[in-house]
């Protein structure tokens, strides 16, 4: 098969189509054969796998993965891009192409529809702009896939997995934590790109937990507190919490801390997951008694 990885056949493809790379989509196509090889190997995509793809581009990370793969939905928001796709893609038989906006897809149905009982993972060069919404959706609409495979920019794939206490840790690397066990497997520099980015990029592999990582009564709660804990990083999580959105009562803050073992003058980013959790369920306790 013909592949798409190299500057020469990009601009090829580019100027036989009339098209022009479009800065508000985000658009960066990887031409590197060794990073497109690796990604797949990350992912372990085998032929038992249906794979979503998220902006394809021009395909030339979808023809690896449906090499690899069982069967790939390939997702893309720009209707100008169909026609290459169609064109890139002619020789494969397991792929479909998407022309729609991934955030706005009803995930639950496009796997009810595609993939029923199916071996199901998410492998995509994510636009950097929306990188976490995408991330998020997938997460929080709790679909049945097994792993997010993804290139993200660097600097996000760092808050991903960042542990309490570090720089990156925040409201981020708790909603991925939560719903996944995050792993940085690959940094990825700006020479893989057409057009090249100005930010170091890296792979991370998201693997979906079963049951989330800790259990809290009320999610909406459990993330509100994290957002308000986070929305204001200098100050103690006991003021934070007292002046957030959620305008939780200052001496009910320091007794259910108290009764949680957390020091009051603690900040926000020093918390685990678990101590998250702990301080959400306290609360619903609480409200719920009310």
């Amino acid at each position: 098969m013909n592949k798409i990885s190299s500057p020469k056949k990009i601009k090829e493809i580019m100027s036989r189509h009339g098209f022009k790379i479009s800065k508000s989509l985000g658009q960066n196509f990887l031409i590197d054969r060794n990073i497109l090889e690796r990604i797949i190997k990350i992912a372990e995509i085998t032929k038992e796998d249906c794979i979503i793809e998220v902006g394809p581009g021009i395909g030339s990370l979808t023809q690896y993965i449906a090499e690899a793969a069982r069967f790939v939905v390939a997702v893309e928001i720009d209707k100008a891009l169909i026609p290459i796709l169609k064109d890139t893609l002619k020789d494969y038989s397991n792929i479909e192409i998407i022309n729609e906006d991934i955030l706005k897809i009803d995930l639950h149905k496009l796997i009810g529809e595609r993939f029923q009982n199916q071996k199901i993972k998410v492998v995509a060069n994510l636009p950097y702009y929306v990188t976490t919404p995408i991330i998020m959706k997938f997460l929080e609409e709790k679909v049945p896939i097994e792993s997010l495979t993804v290139m993200v920019q660097k600097e996000v794939a760092r808050r991903m997995q960042a542990e309490p206490g570090t720089k990156d840790y925040g409201s981020l690397s708790i909603a991925v934590q939560y719903y996944s066990e995050p792993n940085i497997l690959l940094n990825v520099p700006p020479s893989v790109f057409v057009p090249q980015p100005n930010v170091e990029s890296a792979i991370i592999k998201l693997e979906i937990l079963k049951e989330p990582k800790v259990y809290v009564q009320e999610e909406d709660l459990f993330f509100a507190l994290i957002r308000d804990a986070f929305g204001k990083r200098r100050k103690t999580i006991l003021n934070a919490l007292n002046t957030g959105n959620l305008k939780l009562d200052k001496n009910l803050l320091k007794e259910i801390l108290y009764e949680s073992n957390i020091d009051e003058n603690r900040r926000g980013e020093t918390l685990t997951i678990e101590e998250y959790a702990l301080l959400s369920n306290s609360l619903a306790k609480i409200y719920n008694n009310l």
